[in-house]
């Protein structure tokens, strides 16, 4: 990218102010956005990040201040406009049409109206075929949208940009759902788009991806304007203090819990359907059991058989010590097992219903008698989790889709708490979160370790698996391939064994790694 000073910049508002129903969003906002450069945008949920990039996509007006596009001034700006002008978003859900195909998806919106236009059907292939090969995404122009994974959806809202020649884009949580490889694709189209000029504005909770996409970062703190920083000589450490406000050193608040008695025990448990093979694992009371591996590696696969989702085909499962079989949600829930799954807006929440059902859900039938529901009781149950939890939300009778990802999040692991479980599995707990509300989900898993709950963690985040982590137990290929006590992991050791190059024979014994596992206390 050219030195910033002999570029004008391709987007930049000024003394942007917007409040909603008396509640202030935008206070006195600026920003700036340099042809060529990758922008981050950095706050914690709620900090004014999302009404921002709606008043630069026309979906929200400002109250007051300004805004400029090469230099001149943009008034009434709407959706419509915002596209013509060279402005495209690209959500951490794309938003495609799955019963279109990808060169219909493409040409959305591009094509000129009229009741008698006729299709040109070879252009528009062909238009497609081009914008998909400048964004480097091999895909067929016929398929349909709805068949494509989360990544290849992604790529062709990139292309759907490039073809009406988008000057602003932004990239809002792009990586939250992709694996390595993926998310380096992703990155590998960003610096080609960058290398044609096109400016953008990057939005992500996973600051250890900056420094690898990023040329600068700005900061937004309770709707304000915070500070605008170069990537390359900012730490981590630094950033977390310009989303926060403080020192946010306990971000992993590990606390010294002795392991009690295993609660739950697998031996030898397989399933065909999910692909897993030969688990061996336990998970004892008040520990935090961390889940390692590679996307792909049986995690989320093994928590579905642990919960009764899928059958399991081989092996035995103890729970205390005493032989079951789970074969469905309802029995796992029954003895005492939880589960709060990885993708929340579709499995953790019901985005349409209050808070109040969505934390009771779980926990019906002893809020009922005679098969009527006792609304008081669900209420009661509901403000007290929800104040117990500091469940950030106007009143329990909000829809669970107006919340924060971090509170929608809280909600979810209430409405498990309430059937007061003895184990909890927690698949990517803070995925998509900020760092403020990952501080407040790790406290929470600390406080349940320490009252004797045992907990299964799955993470794709390294330093989450380190920090929160009794024993670390490593997946490779549907199979534990290592273990690890919390005094000896490292992101290496974990990642040799992700990928399978673990070396030193099997896994060591759960039973034994835990018991010589050292006690809670400090960061990994």
């Amino acid at each position: 990218m050219l030195h910033e000073a002999l570029l004008q910049p391709i987007l930049k508002l000024a003394g942007i102010h917007k409040s909603f129903g008396g509640v202030q969003a935008l206070c006195d906002v600026s920003f700036d956005l340099l042809p060529g450069e990758v922008h981050a945008l950095i706050g914690e949920n709620g900090a004014g990040k999302s009404t921002l990039v709606k008043i630069i996509t026309g979906a929200h007006q400002p109250d007051a201040g300004t805004i400029e596009l090469a230099g001149q001034q943009v008034e009434d700006l709407d959706p419509q406009r915002a596209r013509g002008l060279g402005i495209a978003a690209i959500y951490q859900q794309p938003a495609l049409f799955p019963d279109l195909s990808v060169a219909e998806n493409i040409a959305f919106g591009l094509e000129p109206p009229g009741f008698w236009r006729r299709v040109r059907w070879p252009a528009r292939r062909a238009r497609a075929e081009k914008v998909l090969e400048e964004v480097g995404a091999q895909l067929d122009p016929d398929a349909a949208a709805g068949t494509l994974t989360m990544p290849q959806q992604q790529l062709v809202e990139i292309a759907k940009a490039v073809s009406f020649d988008a000057r602003v884009l932004i990239l809002d949580e792009p990586t939250a759902s992709l694996s390595d490889g993926e998310t380096e694709h992703l990155f590998s189209v960003i610096r080609r788009l960058k290398a044609q000029g096109v400016g953008m504005i990057y939005i992500s909770h996973r600051l250890d991806e900056l420094p690898q996409i990023a040329d600068r970062v700005t900061a937004f703190r309770d709707g304000r304007y915070v500070g605008t920083a170069q990537v390359a000589g900012t730490s981590r450490g630094e950033l977390i203090r310009m989303m926060v406000g403080r020192e946010l050193s306990a971000v992993f608040p590990k606390t010294s819990v002795p392991a009690g008695a295993p609660l739950l025990e697998a031996r030898g448990l397989s399933s065909r359907a999910e692909g897993v093979l030969g688990i061996d694992l336990t998970v004892r009371a008040g520990e935090i059991v961390g889940l390692a591996g590679l996307v792909g590696a049986g995690r989320t696969e093994l928590a579905r058989v642990l919960f009764g989702l899928s059958p399991a085909d081989a092996g035995s499962i103890l729970f205390r010590g005493k032989p079951i079989t789970i074969d469905s949600p309802g029995a796992a829930s029954a003895l005492g097992i939880a589960y709060v799954p990885e993708d929340r807006r579709r499995h953790g929440v019901i985005l349409d219903l209050p808070v109040s059902a969505n934390a009771t859900l779980a926990h019906l039938p002893a809020l009922s008698r005679w098969g009527l529901l006792d609304f008081a009781a669900e209420r009661r149950l509901a403000d007290d989790f929800v104040s117990r939890l500091a469940v950030k939300t106007p009143s329990i009778d909000v829809p669970v889709g107006q919340l924060s990802g971090g509170n929608q999040q809280k909600v979810a692991l209430v409405r498990w708490l309430a059937t007061e479980p003895s184990l909890l599995i927690l698949d990517e707990p803070t995925q998509g979160i900020d760092v403020g509300s990952k501080a407040e989900i790790h406290r929470l898993m600390c406080e349940l370790a320490a009252r004797g709950l045992g907990i299964l963690m799955i993470s794709s985040e390294l330093p989450e698996i380190l920090g929160m982590s009794d024993r670390i137990v490593v997946m490779h290929a549907g199979t534990i391939v290592g273990e690890l006590n919390r005094a000896e992991a490292t992101q290496e050791r974990v990642l040799e064994l992700a990928l399978g190059h673990g070396g030193g024979g099997p896994a060591r014994n759960p039973v034994v790694a835990a018991t010589e596992a050292p006690q809670r206390g400090g960061r990994a």
